[in-house]
């Protein structure tokens, strides 16, 4: 689903803690029918020329941080992010040593040239980056931990499988991998 940001404000300006909760109060209603399994929420700023701190701390991690309590299959991501609000969304994601997926994409919902925008734990980079590595190779290809370990365990002497289960669950947790779950066994794959 993608939802055009630019149609709370008539501006192009979304700014204020209070205006970022209606608008998170907003978009929750959009969505509040979660699809079958994880997909991407698209929130598209295209039009949008500035979105400062407090809008997006309150909205974007707002609805964030509620979708992943909830355990939704909804994976918020934002496109077309301009400039001036990378800057705002840098504050946030230092801030809280957090990261987020930007893309650009299509009025279809498309989503092209994703990635990740902020700072992790290193080993979390890490394992996020070894995920998008594997899928690079198959589109189709999901991991979970045994994948991990078979696929990364000795180059990067990680071959606990707890551990590589831990990574994954936190970066799904924080909303950049989408957990896909079937009975006890959980795959992964980027929330793109």
């Amino acid at each position: 689903m993608r939802i055009d940001m630019s149609e709370l404000t008539p501006d192009g300006v979304l700014s204020g803690a209070l205006d970022g909760q209606e608008a998170f109060l907003t978009v929750l209603g959009k969505c509040s029918r979660a699809p079958q399994s994880p997909e991407p929420l698209v929130l598209d700023f295209g039009g949008i020329q500035l979105a400062t701190a407090s809008f997006l701390r309150e909205f974007f991690f707002g609805i964030r941080d509620h979708m992943r309590a909830r355990r939704s299959t909804w994976y918020p991501v934002l496109a077309n992010v301009k400039a001036d609000i990378e800057d705002e969304l840098s504050i946030l994601t230092q801030a809280g040593k957090d990261a987020v997926i930007l893309c650009k994409c299509d009025e279809a919902g498309v989503i092209s040239e994703p990635s990740l925008f902020g700072e992790l734990d290193p080993k979390h980079e890490r394992t996020f980056d070894l995920v998008v590595e594997h899928g690079e190779k198959d589109a189709e290809a999901f991991v979970d931990a045994g994948t991990m370990v078979k696929a990364y365990g000795r180059s990067e002497q990680l071959e606990n499988i707890s551990a590589w289960n831990n990574r994954l669950r936190t970066l799904a947790q924080r909303g950049v991998l989408m957990e896909f779950t079937k009975g006890r066994a959980k795959r992964y794959r980027p929330a793109w």
